[in-house]
């Protein structure tokens, strides 16, 4: 397991890669799991290469654990693209309705809504204005 500490564009990443296999990379960046495919072969050893910045493909979030809740499953709200949280919208324990803003999210100097795909109560918010966040981080929690 090799943790490195990145900055990029002006935003700290913590970025643990905990397997590397081949073309695979199972890795954690700011506590958020994703799998990714590297270009090439990478040599398990040493694993140093992979700090010669190679191109992944879009990351794939694993399953992440939602937060346990009082009654009923809950639902994760997760980002479409990476990008900076210009507002949050709603706060814990609102009852909010399919197609509501939850998010405004900035990616390549557009603003996109994050709306709500179902009925639910905020049980947790992940994200707070100016976060930085990559594709699939985890954004609100509804139950």
């Amino acid at each position: 397991m090799k943790e490195y500490k990145l900055i990029i564009n002006g935003n700290n990443y913590n970025v643990v890669i905990n397997e590397l296999e081949d073309t695979l990379a199972e890795v954690e960046v700011n506590g958020t799991p994703y799998q990714v495919t590297i270009d090439k072969p990478i040599k398990k050893t040493p694993v140093s290469t992979v700090s010669r910045s190679p191109r992944v493909s879009a990351p794939r979030p694993q399953a992440v654990a939602a937060a346990p809740s009082t009654g009923g499953a809950t639902h994760t709200i997760h980002s479409p693209l990476p990008g900076v949280i210009l507002e949050v919208t709603v706060k814990e324990g609102d009852t909010i309705k399919s197609g509501q803003k939850l998010v405004v999210l900035e990616a390549m100097k557009m603003e996109n809504n994050i709306e709500a795909d179902r009925d639910g109560v905020v049980t947790s918010i992940k994200v707070s204005k100016g976060d930085s966040v990559l594709e699939g981080a985890p954004l609100i929690i509804l139950n």
